[in-house]
């Protein structure tokens, strides 16, 4: 059992304060420690506003051992490491000013979590293990509806910290600011203990394959092109169950009904009613937090907008040439949003929304509550616009606030279409860039979050001969890999463009799979091999990660 120390910051009345004892003249703490949970409640003596949280207590990792990094939401590149790695930050360039250093950090955790670059200084979101062969010690937040739990190890000191993001808190009231659990078994069996003991709400689905039309064309997408492709993907009827448009049928991002009539003149009920035909769900791309800075939401109702500390509309993402975010604590930016939901899915027809960005509303803490608290509440708004009965597939999230309420989640970032990336992957500019690599990374080590709280969508695959820099082979390891890991299977082709091999392979690769992994991870250097049961039949398949080569 581990002896944690406590250390609270806070301001009384604007005094900035620490303190790690457990009781003060503004405050107790109530403590209780055992070898199967971690909590710490918070009883105020007067209102205070918190500015952070950690437990600290000693700890080694052995040179065999690996510790797990959650990244903080579904784009950020989330490895197994050992002592001596180091997990970089955003690159030292975009720290040139404050508006490039937030460009650069604000879709990742960079403006309120200390990167050092130090080999064995690294920490974790909601939930991390340390894992020894096949048995983990899993240490998992049971809720982040009081603010995000991190989990940071610094072998270097040898201390690990158990922390809450409580910035910007304001409370008089008790506050829980720990409740973890602590899990030591195999790994398949904690993971089922710890998702087991969240009682989440149940996905919808189990298992969803089929076509979505972004990495082929962008936002370069109209009626015509999207038509010809729903009838190519009926060379695989049989194992297609939704047809999902993304982005670029709108006139601008956060015009949602605002349908380019130049690009789907007969608008977007007719493409729903003729994904339906087809026996297909249909699904539809939306950042309802993003407006573009030319969209008319933006120019009509600059009041919606959350604002920086100087009263100007803050930047929530650089895409579309940079967009605004709608603050869902305006009670009529959140009608507005309401309403784009019940046309698009009661009136337009559509099953599923795809909803993307949704970060942005939880950048900066603010109305005294913690980015982790915004970012739930945001989520529950979210499926109380969209509904029980129709589906959401999350991206952009942090994957914590998103347990138990949507049905699907992407937990990679965008793959590219480099095989090799290009420039900007290269540059490591955060976490969150897009990368073939990086992707298949996250769907190999967030593996244990498919089925147990929603179904895994690792993004996308390739099949197609043009507009893709990928070898044959390169194409079948991403397949295989997506195949293996996810249940939300996609592809951006067009189908009836496909021979009988690729015919043959987005069959092998759309089909559920019930394959047993038995263990996944890097071997050597650049080489990933998966050990997984067919049947009785125990079976490896090994890569090189980096080159995108099978390993014979």
């Amino acid at each position: 059992m581990y002896n944690f120390k406590p250390l609270l910051c806070y301001k009384v009345n604007g005094e900035k304060r620490s303190s790690s004892n457990v009781d003060t003249a503004d405050y107790s703490l109530e403590l209780s420690v055992n070898e199967s949970k971690i909590k710490c409640v918070l009883h105020p003596k007067k209102e205070i506003e918190l500015s952070s949280f950690s437990l600290e207590t000693r700890k080694s990792m052995s040179d065999d051992e690996f510790f797990f990094v959650n990244g903080f939401q579904s784009w950020s590149t989330s490895p197994e490491v050992k002592k001596t790695d180091a997990v970089k930050g955003i690159i030292s360039i975009a720290n040139i000013t404050k508006f490039t250093r937030h460009l650069a950090a604000m879709s990742g955790d960079y403006l309120f979590e200390k990167y050092d670059n130090v080999p064995g200084h690294f920490h974790s979101f909601t939930y991390t293990y340390f894992r020894k062969g096949n048995d983990i010690e899993l240490f998992g937040s049971m809720s982040e509806r009081n603010g995000y739990t991190v989990f940071e190890m610094d072998n270097g000191t040898g201390k690990f910290f158990v922390k809450k993001d409580v910035d910007g808190v304001i409370t008089g009231e008790d506050y829980v600011l720990l409740d973890v659990s602590v899990i030591c078994k195999p790994y398949d069996d904690a993971f089922d203990e710890y998702f087991a003991s969240m009682n989440l709400r149940k996905s919808k689905i189990k298992h969803m394959s089929g076509y979505t039309s972004w990495y082929n064309y962008f936002q370069k997408i109209d009626e015509n092109i999207i038509l010809r492709d729903l009838e190519g993907i009926d060379r695989v009827k049989e194992d297609v169950s939704i047809f999902q448009i993304d982005d670029g049928y709108e006139t601008y991002v956060g015009d949602w009904l605002d349908v380019d009539k130049n690009k789907f003149p007969a608008g977007m009920k007719f493409i729903a009613d003729k994904i339906h035909e087809k026996g297909y769900n249909a699904g539809i791309w939306v950042a309802p937090f993003s407006c573009q800075r030319v969209s008319k939401v933006a120019k009509t109702h600059p009041e919606w907008l959350i604002k920086d500390s100087s009263g100007k509309p803050m930047w929530g993402c650089f895409a579309w040439g940079g967009a605004y975010t709608l603050d869902m604590y305006n009670p009529e930016a959140a009608e507005y949003i309401r309403n784009c939901f019940d046309v698009i899915l009661n009136e337009w027809g559509y099953d599923m929304v795809k909803l993307d960005f949704l970060y942005s509303q939880a950048i900066y803490p603010r109305n005294g509550k913690s980015r982790g608290q915004i970012m739930c509440e945001a989520m529950d708004f979210l499926r109380e616009c969209v509904g029980e009965d129709k589906l959401i597939l999350g991206c952009g999230v942090p994957l914590g606030p998103a347990f138990g309420v949507v049905d699907a989640c992407r937990i990679s970032c965008d793959v590219d279409l480099v095989y090799a990336g290009k420039f900007y992957d290269k540059l490591g500019v955060n976490r969150e860039v897009p990368s073939a690599q990086n992707s298949m990374n996250n769907s190999i080590f967030r593996r244990h979050l498919n089925q147990r709280v929603f179904c895994n969508d690792p993004d996308v695959f390739f099949l197609r001969k043009t507009n893709l820099s990928f070898t044959d082979e390169q194409k079948y390891i991403l397949g295989k890999v997506n195949n293996l890991f996810g249940d939300v299977l996609f592809v951006s082709d067009n189908a009836g463009d496909y021979g009988e091999k690729e015919i043959d392979m987005v069959r092998q690769f759309f089909k559920e799979n019930d394959s047993k992994v038995i263990s996944a991870g890097y071997t050597d250097k650049d080489i990933i091999t998966v050990r997984y049961l067919e049947g009785d039949k125990e079976t490896a398949f090994s890569f090189n990660m980096k080159k995108g080569v099978i390993i014979k």
